[in-house]
């Protein structure tokens, strides 16, 4: 009897199942929260953009945290795991890219600057639709110290600020604008190349 030997792409795709990779997703009905709690008991990691908000509860008012985006978060998982996460929480899903109908996949380096950002549920931080900001017209640039010393972003002009700020995003999702960081901190990096990094993948 002959041994099967899976060729080199029969290989890459069963890797492929298997490679962690952060999705944008959905939990549609306000249930973001609850699926991420879900997902953390199985050791999976997500992540939720959010902020302080002042609300009036009873007459009282109480500073909590709260979902920038209702239903947004971000998945870090295998696409065999989201997809047995998926047959079990129906109220799941992908965001696709509207043009082409794929599944948005952020690249990790992406994604980590982008949670090192809104992580910090910094009262200064500025949220963006992505039609809201043209990040072509910034200057992409590295912070040099401060409390988001090493993250990068484009430094570029944002509606309800003064001056210009640096702004991380996720393409096609969100994007955040950092509080304003002194001239003397920011240099400017190159050029960009296109690696693909920024690619919608299926």
């Amino acid at each position: 009897m002959e041994t099967y030997i899976p060729s080199q792409e029969e290989n890459r795709s069963l890797s492929n199942k298997w490679k962690k990779r952060w999705f944008a997703m959905r939990a549609t009905y306000r249930r973001s929260k609850n699926v991420c709690e879900l997902l953390e008991k199985e050791k999976i990691e997500c992540f939720i953009p959010m902020r302080y908000e002042t609300r009036e509860i009873r007459g009282k008012k109480k500073r909590e945290l709260v979902p920038v985006v209702q239903n947004l978060m971000f998945v870090y998982a295998a696409p065999k795991v989201i997809q047995e996460i998926k047959s079990k929480v129906e109220y799941l899903q992908y965001i696709v890219n509207t043009r082409s109908g794929e599944k948005i996949i952020v690249p990790e380096e992406q994604m980590r600057r982008f949670i090192a950002v809104a992580g910090t549920y910094d009262e200064q931080l500025l949220w963006f639709k992505p039609e809201e900001v043209n990040l072509a017209k910034g200057t992409r640039v590295r912070i040099t110290g401060g409390v988001f010393e090493g993250q990068e972003g484009v430094f570029i002009k944002v509606r309800g600020a003064r001056d210009r700020r640096v702004v991380v995003e996720i393409q096609g999702v969100i994007a955040v604008a950092m509080a304003a960081i002194h001239p003397d901190l920011i240099e400017p990096l190159p050029p960009e190349e296109k690696d693909g990094s920024d690619k919608i993948e299926k």
